[in-house]
């Protein structure tokens, strides 16, 4: 499946390296090359991006793959969908972080009040 989150990738990947190959894209990525190749082909038949052939200076053929206005298009829909996926992922872990520092002070606290009425000390008011 062509998440969001890989379309945006890829389509950034491809848009400052056109010349970009697969392995290439893969190891940025840190996923399979056959992934990348399930991913690149999506791209293609939904028209986001378009393969040339070429020769390189090693006799190879390698493809350059070129952002269509669609695929431009859609880049800047993705991203602000990435983005706004992102923020809401970052505000959960904002929250709970929050409730993990309060329930850390809790115990702490806790545990401290623990400690002194252990040791008979007390606060200044008490003695």
């Amino acid at each position: 499946m062509l998440t969001d989150e890989y379309r945006y990738r890829i389509l950034k990947i491809l848009e400052s390296n056109p010349g970009a190959s697969q392995r290439d894209i893969a190891r940025e990525l840190g996923v399979s090359l056959g992934r990348v190749n399930f991913c690149l082909q999506a791209l293609i038949e939904k028209g986001l991006i378009k393969a040339n052939n070429f020769r390189n200076s090693t006799t190879k053929q390698t493809y350059l793959y070129l952002l269509t206005p669609k695929g431009i298009d859609e880049k800047a829909k993705v991203t602000l969908r990435f983005l706004k996926s992102k923020l809401a992922e970052y505000e959960t872990i904002k929250a709970e972080l929050e409730e993990l520092r309060r329930d850390a002070t809790g115990v702490h606290y806790a545990e401290t009040v623990t400690k002194r009425s252990q040791s008979g000390t007390g606060s200044k008011g008490d003695r």
